[in-house]
């Protein structure tokens, strides 16, 4: 067939569209794969690092060891993106395709929260090391995480940032010297499932964790250590661990593929409004979590598509808007929320109390997907 598919990014989405291409057809296509990094590190992974529980090195997962047939990788910055014409320019050259997906995630716009960028944030790796070398000096005082904005990566990572931190404090004997308070612009830690953000805010109560809901982080003064909520009030802190506002690349803002931020789809085919132009993961507006999970689910509807197109035979299966979210509760126990946003005339979440079972699910969530991708 010599069709010839790019992909731009390779997290969830384009790791996983990328090897069921490469299962599917083989090499009956050409699948370009390109990221600027040089390694893929799972999202959950960062909280590890920077709360000590692993090293960075051991949750790296080099891209030389993604190797399929069919499909070359390569490692590249995109400047441009002509969706019309499906021609992408980076820093290497040019890639003119048959199917363009665009799998490029969210960026952190730092820039949009006044003073962020001297205080600190924990959902970059580079970040997450700063604060991992940070937390051990931190032994008295008020430590604030705030989000700020909405939607951002991972719902729940907040939530378990708080826990864990309570712990690491516990453990160091200095949790009775220390305040922690979380700020969500959400009404509740997880929406679509009541009884999941029932369970998360009585965790802290129980620990004596601050929650601050349908609140975002405005502005941070590094200087003076206070944070400006949205409503105008201040919170002083001696410790701030930020999620940044999050937003398309600037490159798909440049190409005209957004709206209100993100790229409009069709939320069941993930089809933009470009011919054979393809959004996936968090970067796609499809209603359902910035998540690895959904963007995986997502890339399997869009092999789905590109591979009856292809053989010229077959039903393209529609994303399912359906996911798993483990959540760590502190003191060694995860739980797990199973949601579902398409099924029925809104969205549900059931929640599964924390238990040994859900670690090692989680546990095989991620060594499943290393030994699929790479080879590990």
């Amino acid at each position: 067939m010599g069709a010839r598919i790019t992909i731009l990014g390779a997290g969830f989405a384009g790791l996983e569209l990328s090897t069921l291409l490469s299962e599917a057809l083989g090499e009956q296509v050409q699948v370009t794969l390109i990221d600027q990094s040089d390694a893929f590190v799972f999202g959950y992974s960062k909280l590890d690092v920077m709360f000590g529980r692993t090293e960075l090195e051991r949750v790296r997962l080099p891209y030389s060891r993604f190797v399929k047939p069919g499909v070359r990788l390569l490692r590249e910055s995109v400047l441009t993106i002509d969706p019309d014409t499906r021609r992408v320019t980076t820093d290497a050259g040019t890639h003119e395709c048959d199917f363009l997906v665009v799998a490029l995630g969210a960026d952190y716009d730092l820039a949009a929260t006044p003073g962020l960028a001297g205080a600190g944030e924990f959902y970059s790796v580079n970040g997450a090391i700063r604060l991992r070398d940070v937390l051990p000096t931190f032994s008295k005082g008020h430590a604030l995480v705030g989000v700020c904005g909405a939607p951002y990566k991972c719902p729940p990572a907040p939530s378990e940032c708080v826990l864990m931190l309570h712990d690491l404090l516990l453990s160091r004997g200095v949790r009775n010297q220390c305040e922690i308070t979380l700020v969500l612009p959400l009404p509740s830690p997880v929406p679509p499932s009541p009884d999941t953000s029932k369970a998360l805010i009585a965790a802290f109560a129980e620990r004596g964790i601050r929650f601050i809901p349908n609140r975002r982080v405005s502005a941070v003064d590094a200087g003076r250590r206070v944070a400006t909520l949205d409503d105008g009030s201040e919170l002083a802190y001696d410790l701030f661990l930020g999620v940044p506002k999050h937003r398309a690349p600037a490159v798909v803002e440049a190409a005209g593929m957004a709206q209100d931020g993100w790229v409009p789809v069709n939320p069941r085919t993930l089809e933009t409004r470009f011919v054979n132009v393809f959004a996936v993961g968090d970067i796609a507006n499809t209603g359902t979590p910035k998540a690895g999970v959904f963007a995986e689910g997502a890339a399997k509807a869009v092999a789905s598509a590109l591979i009856a197109r292809l053989r010229g035979q077959g039903e393209a299966t529609l994303y399912a808007g359906a996911g798993t979210c483990y959540i760590e509760f502190g003191a060694g126990r995860v739980g797990r929320v199973d949601v579902d946003f398409f099924s029925g005339p809104k969205p549900t979440g059931t929640y599964h109390e924390p238990d040994v079972a859900s670690r090692v699910h989680k546990e095989h969530f991620g060594a499943s997907r290393k030994a699929r991708w790479f080879g590990l």
